[in-house]
């Protein structure tokens, strides 16, 4: 197991050293700034904005039965929402009209939307496994 981390981490590395040379060498004058300023937003709007609302959701659902499925749902929701959000509150149409040629407003409502139904499904399955299983009766009683 611990070298098939250690291999994994090489390729990663290995993958990531690729990249940032690429990003250096066959890129626009401002790309490296450009991408430095969306990663450190990126993080700010995971550390600032995603943590601590997954925190809050998970402390107020801590007390209804279906809670993991809840949970879930809404982890998955909020990354569908956080990934669609750059191309629906970009201003203006894009320079290239078939780089961004879908309706990423009505698409990501279909995915919540699927996300809803099978988070539904999900806690009522769970919660008929609960209703099936019967406390064990000692014979004592």
């Amino acid at each position: 197991m611990r070298t098939a981390r250690l291999a994994l981490g090489a390729a990663g590395l290995a993958l990531l050293a690729v990249g940032v040379r690429y990003l250096f060498t066959d890129t626009p004058a401002g790309a490296p700034r450009e991408v430095a300023v969306w990663l450190a937003g990126v993080v700010l709007a995971h550390d600032l904005v995603l943590a601590p609302l997954v925190l809050l959701v998970g402390l107020a659902v801590r007390h209804v039965p279906a809670r993991r499925a809840i949970r879930g749902g809404l982890l998955v929701a909020g990354c569908l929402t956080l990934i669609a959000l750059p191309p629906l509150l970009r201003p203006g149409a894009p320079r290239n009209a078939t780089a961004l040629p879908l309706d990423y407003g009505r698409n990501l409502a279909l995915l919540l939307a699927t996300t809803a139904l099978v988070t539904a499904a999900v806690a009522a399955v769970s919660a008929s496994r609960r209703g099936r299983r019967r406390p064990v009766r000692s014979e004592e009683e």
